[in-house]
């Protein structure tokens, strides 16, 4: 591994891409830490917090801390993810959009177009409730001076700093390595892990965590990690043959035996992002209230509780078989290998080839949903158990681990490339994407 390293230094190329993307990753971290202006950061923070502790968390970790202390990227990139799953369901309900994602490169860029602007619109939406929401909080104690003054400041200098992230990220993905807007994400939530590590030693120098629960907690993530590496990487192979065809000025072609890779886990992510999403926010409002039925609600939703785990695994699962109906479309398969004269092994071209290969997918995308079920349930419980301070769920680990296979398997593709060995011999490391 030491010796590929040095590799990468040894290729001009490859050595200013992965350069440059430090770089960028670099300014990126430097302008979370640049405050809002006419906001008392710290003191907010703090109120965050202690008030909306899981929401925040959760959010927070995707700015990389830049959230609860409201500072120029304190939307990060969420309103570009935001825009990115409308665009794709949108694609759905209006054929326009539909024909675009067929159209190559020209409709790429296109789709891509429409994805800016509505970040630019759900930046602005979020910059002005945010600027409301703090005016409100504690009767603007965290606020210099309120007003539309400050609320078009607040909308001007967030939206700002998600167009700039935006801007960072499509350059990491045209001049550095993997993909950029994954690796914003990579950077937030990793710069909040060496904070995790010492709120778990004053934990245990505290005496709250023994020194074997500390072991079993490093053991549970490595298992977790390797688990997530080898479910990752998994998928299902459909066997595709293409007959032979004569065609004039070519001769004969086709006769090819390939295969349609069905992933374990085609929807990512965003299933467990939905549904925490979705479940953080009764709790949230909950903890504003001290009625008894709320506040055993808000225990009931809380993370590890029994009603929080039962609906968090059933939106795992219904957003899995959504989104993985909504990227991958068997019909379109189908009609695609009977028009190259391609068949599978045993099904008759057409309707029936579809309904196979949907039947397929229905039991790989199960099986996908309960792994990432249990992946995102295990650290709530964990958490529950051993009231662990700090947030690592399920959702940042699927997110750290899936970004550094991607980048490895682009670098090693570099390396490869150039007649270099890649970072294990022998083994050949394939990323997120089929």
């Amino acid at each position: 591994m030491i010796e590929s390293i040095k590799n990468i230094f040894k290729i001009p190329e490859l050595k200013n891409r992965v350069l440059f993307t430090l770089g960028m990753l670099a300014v990126y971290r430097v302008g979370g830490h640049i405050p809002t202006p006419g906001i008392n950061g710290e003191q907010l923070s703090k109120f965050l917090h202690q008030s909306a502790g899981q929401l925040m968390g959760f959010f927070d970790m995707f700015s990389g801390g830049a959230l609860s202390k409201v500072t120029i990227f304190a939307l990060g990139i969420m309103p570009y993810i935001s825009a990115s799953i409308i665009l794709q369901l949108l694609t759905v309900v209006f054929p326009y959009l539909a024909a675009l994602q067929k159209e190559g490169d020209r409709g790429r860029r296109k789709i891509t177009q429409y994805t800016r602007y509505g970040t630019v619109a759900i930046s602005l939406v979020q910059s002005l409730m945010i600027a409301i929401g703090l005016e409100a909080m504690e009767g603007g104690a965290f606020i210099h001076a309120p007003g539309w003054g400050f609320r078009l400041l607040t909308m001007i200098t967030l939206t700002s700093g998600t167009a700039f992230i935006m801007w960072l990220g499509e350059q990491i993905t045209e001049r550095g390595i993997g993909n950029g807007i994954s690796l914003v994400i990579f950077a937030g939530i990793v710069a909040r892990f060496p904070n995790a590590i010492i709120d778990t030693y004053r934990l245990f120098h505290a005496g709250e965590l023994s020194l074997f629960t500390v072991f079993g907690m490093v053991i549970i993530m490595v298992a977790v990690v390797a688990a997530i590496v080898f479910m990752e990487r998994g998928q299902r192979r459909i066997p595709v043959q293409y007959a032979k065809r004569m065609i004039a000025g070519r001769g004969m072609v086709g006769g090819q035996n390939t295969h349609i890779p069905l992933k374990l886990n085609t929807s990512g992510v965003i299933p467990p992002i939905f549904a925490s999403s979705i479940l953080m926010f009764p709790a949230t409002l909950a903890g504003f209230s001290t009625a008894a039925w709320v506040v055993i609600l808000k225990d009931q939703l809380s993370r590890g509780g029994p009603l929080y785990i039962v609906l968090y695994v059933g939106m795992i699962i219904f957003f899995a078989f959504f989104y993985t109906a909504v990227v991958f479309n068997p019909v379109d398969v189908a009609d695609n290998m009977k028009k190259y004269g391609g068949f599978i092994p045993g099904i008759r071209p057409g309707i029936n080839t579809s309904d196979y290969i949907y039947k397929v997918l229905n039991r790989v995308t199960f099986g996908g949903a309960l792994y990432l079920s249990v992946v995102c349930v295990l650290p709530d419980i964990f958490y529950r158990a051993f009231h662990i301070s700090f947030y690592f769920g399920g959702t940042s680990l699927l997110i750290v681990v899936g970004v550094a296979l991607d980048t490895v398997s682009q670098i090693e593709t570099h390396l490869i490339t150039r007649h270099y060995e890649g970072f294990m011999k022998g083994v050949r490391l394939k990323g997120r994407r089929a």
